[in-house]
C-alpha cells in the first residue's frame, strides 16, 4: 500500500496526542459493505498517526476459521495488528455485550497512551450498540435456549421468525429470517421477561468519546457484485473447502459459528450432495444479500461521511479519509 501525505508526521502527532484528554480523542468508526476495502483504509490511517486497530467483525473472534471469514493473513496482521481477532475458539460464543465490554477497555486503554483508536469491521450491530448501548437484557437462560432449539429443528427457523413476528413484530423485522442465532436470542428474552425485546430500556452509550463514522461505498453495486464474486472463488483457490473439513473433524456442523456465509452453505450443500457449483452460487448470493442489508443500515444512520471506493482507488481513497481525519483530530482533541 502506499503511503499517505499528513501535514503532520506520526512523531508530530504523538506528541501532540499525548497532552490530549483521553476521552476527547475521537474515535474512527470505518464501515461498510462487505468487500469494500474498510481494512486497507484503516490500516493506511494507522500508518500515519498514532493509532490502534479494533476488528469490529463477529466472524474474526474465531480462531481457524480464516478463509472463509477474508481474515487478513498473518503477514498482515503482524504489520497491522488487530485487537479482537482469534479470541474465540468456534464452538464458544461472543456476543454484542462481550464486544461493547471488550471494545470499551481496549478503548480507555488506547486513549490513555495518546492514541487514536480506529474501530473497523463490518458488523453493524457491534458499531450500533458500542455507540448507542444495549438494552438491559436478562442473563441467557440454557433451558430456554434448547427447548427454542429443539423446537426449531422441528419446525425450522423460518417459522421460528414468524412467531418472533407475531410476539414482536419490530425485532422481527430488524433481525434476518436467516439470523438464527438472533432469532434465539430474542425469542429467549421475551420467554424470560414476558415482554417484547423493543420495550426493553436502552443502556447509555458505552463510550463518551466523539465518534467519527466513515462509510466505504462502491461507486457502481456492479463492481460491489464483482468484488464479492472474485472474494468467494478466491477463498476457493485458497483452500476453504478444506479448512472447513479441517474444523469439521474437531466441531460439530450444528454450532453457531457454521452459520456464517460461506461456511453454512459448504455445510449444508455437503449434507445434500450438491454441486460445489451450487454451494458457490448460493454462497454468493448469500453475500450480496448481506451487503445490501449492510448498506440498508448504513443508510439509516445520522452524521456518516460516505466515501467512494472503487479497486482502482484506494490511493487516492486513502488521501481524502488523511485530509478529514486531520480535521476531525484537530477540532476534537482538548488538552490536559
Amino acid at each position: 500500500m502506499s503511503k499517505l501525505s499528513f501535514s503532520m508526521s506520526s512523531t508530530k502527532w504523538q506528541e501532540k496526542l499525548s497532552g490530549a484528554l483521553p476521552e476527547s480523542i475521537p474515535v474512527f468508526f470505518i464501515m461498510g459493505a462487505t468487500a469494500t476495502g474498510k481494512t486497507d483504509i484503516a490500516a493506511l490511517l494507522s500508518e500515519h498517526f498514532p493509532a490502534e486497530l479494533i476488528s469490529v467483525d463477529s466472524s474474526l473472534v474465531y480462531r481457524g476459521m480464516d478463509i472463509g471469514t477474508a481474515k487478513p493473513d498473518a503477514c498482515f496482521l503482524k504489520q497491522y495488528p488487530h485487537h479482537l481477532v482469534d479470541v474465540r475458539n468456534p464452538d464458544e460464543t461472543y456476543s454484542a455485550a462481550d464486544f461493547c465490554a471488550d471494545a470499551k477497555i481496549l478503548i480507555e486503554e488506547i486513549t490513555a497512551r495518546g492514541k487514536v483508536p480506529i474501530l473497523v469491521g463490518g458488523t453493524s450491530f457491534y458499531f450500533s450498540a458500542l455507540e448507542r448501548g444495549l438494552p438491559d437484557m436478562p442473563v441467557r437462560d440454557e433451558s430456554v435456549r434448547q427447548q427454542i432449539s429443539i423446537e426449531a429443528e422441528k419446525l425450522g427457523w423460518k417459522a421460528m421468525h414468524d412467531r418472533l413476528h407475531s410476539l414482536d413484530p419490530k425485532s422481527a423485522q430488524r433481525i434476518n429470517a436467516n439470523d438464527p442465532q438472533r432469532i434465539q436470542r430474542a425469542l429467549e428474552i421475551i420467554e424470560l421477561t414476558g415482554a417484547p425485546v423493543t420495550s426493553l430500556d436502552q443502556a447509555k452509550p458505552v463510550i463518551a468519546n466523539p465518534i467519527v463514522k466513515i462509510a466505504m461505498t462502491h461507486y457502481d453495486r456492479k463492481d460491489l457484485h464483482k468484488r464479492i464474486k472474485y472474494r468467494f472463488h478466491l477463498m476457493i483457490d485458497q483452500g476453504l473447502a478444506s479448512e472447513i473439513d479441517n474444523l469439521l473433524v474437531n466441531y460439530p456442523s450444528d454450532i453457531p459459528a457454521f452459520r456464517m456465509i460461506g461456511y453454512r452453505q459448504f455445510i449444508q450443500g455437503i449434507e445434500n450432495n450438491e454441486s460445489i457449483d451450487s454451494i458457490i452460487e448460493k454462497s454468493i448470493i448469500a453475500t450480496r444479500q448481506l451487503a445490501k442489508r449492510q448498506l440498508t443500515w448504513l443508510r439509516n444512520q445520522p452524521s456518516l461521511l460516505w466515501q467512494g471506493v472503487n479497486a482502482d482507488n484506494l490511493e487516492e481513497t486513502g488521501k481524502n479519509l488523511a485530509v478529514y481525519s486531520e480535521f476531525w483530530l484537530q477540532n476534537f482533541i482538548r488538552f490536559r
